[in-house]
């Protein structure tokens, strides 16, 4: 069949054009929900293996929202004990686990009961914050220390035990680990430093290793796509810096928001990013070249 020459113009300029439009949508953020529809502690998006999304602090503090494709929510589980969680996670067997910073506690959701149960607890916690967990289980927790500015790492066993990995740092908030699961990354919020640490296979840390340092601003939750690029939220600034494996800063992709504390991958493709927003009360989300891992 043959092409006319102003019909092969018209295909290239659409092409190109299309090309242009995808490319200019890259790392633009727009909302994903409305305005207002969770409390100011909005936080932990994370997604089951069937691709369903579940944000804490839904309408108000102490639930855990469920979202669908359109941004629309209703609440999944309301906690008790006036438990509020900070961030979710699901091991392998499709247990939500959160991270309980009120009662001290990493607590369970068996997700076709909704029964929810203590999964860890320790007296010494100061707040578990964010959590992230390997594919054996394992899970290490934020735990800082507001008022004094400090912070501690632990690591709980796929058994329930709570083990105190590091203390006398700064205050960890985000923590992330590496597509791999060879490095693991901690934050601290008021010194604006983010921290890698070797994790051996018995899931020691070791190697403590400065892994980028910011000169304003704070930081919350952190996300790694598959190539290891680290994803930070800048807390009160309104951007997501992305970070390379290197720790060299790649971009920074700005919110509408400022009050930006965590995020997760997702969408069919994993290549959308879902970011929570304290002071907006709701999520954005914005595309991207790679998928989360």
């Amino acid at each position: 069949m043959k092409i006319s020459y102003l019909a092969l113009l018209s295909l290239a300029l659409t092409s190109g054009l299309s090309q242009t439009v995808s490319s200019q949508s890259l790392y633009v953020s727009r909302d994903f929900t409305a305005e207002n529809q969770f409390s100011g502690n909005i936080e932990g998006p994370s997604f089951d293996k069937a691709g369903n999304l579940y944000v804490v602090n839904f309408k108000q503090d102490g639930t855990i929202g469920k979202m669908d494709a359109n941004g629309q929510g209703e609440v999944f589980v309301t906690l008790p004990n006036q438990s509020i969680a900070n961030a979710i996670q699901f091991n392998s067997k499709g247990e939500m686990l959160l991270a309980d910073f009120v009662n001290h506690n990493v607590l369970k959701v068996n997700m076709q009961t909704k029964e929810v149960s203590v999964f860890a607890h320790d007296d010494r916690f100061n707040q578990p914050n964010d959590i992230c967990i390997t594919k054996k289980d394992v899970i290490y927790a934020s735990d800082p220390n507001w008022k004094d500015n400090t912070g501690k790492l632990w690591k709980v066993t796929p058994d329930g035990k709570t083990t105190l990995v590091l203390e006398n740092l700064g205050t960890t908030n985000g923590i992330e680990l590496s597509p791999d699961e060879k490095t693991l990354y901690v934050n601290e919020s008021a010194q604006r430093k983010i921290w890698k640490y070797d994790l051996d296979t018995q899931g020691n840390v070791k190697n403590k290793t400065l892994f980028h340092e910011f000169t304003d601003f704070g930081m919350d939750g952190m996300k790694c796509d598959k190539k290891g690029n680290l994803y930070c939220t800048r807390h009160g600034k309104g951007t997501i810096a992305v970070l390379s494996p290197t720790g060299k800063l790649i971009r920074e992709i700005p919110l509408k928001g400022k009050s930006c504390s965590n995020l997760v991958f997702g969408g069919k493709d994993k290549k959308t990013v879902y970011v929570t927003l304290q002071d907006r009360r709701g999520m954005e989300e914005f595309r991207v070249e790679t998928p989360g891992k």
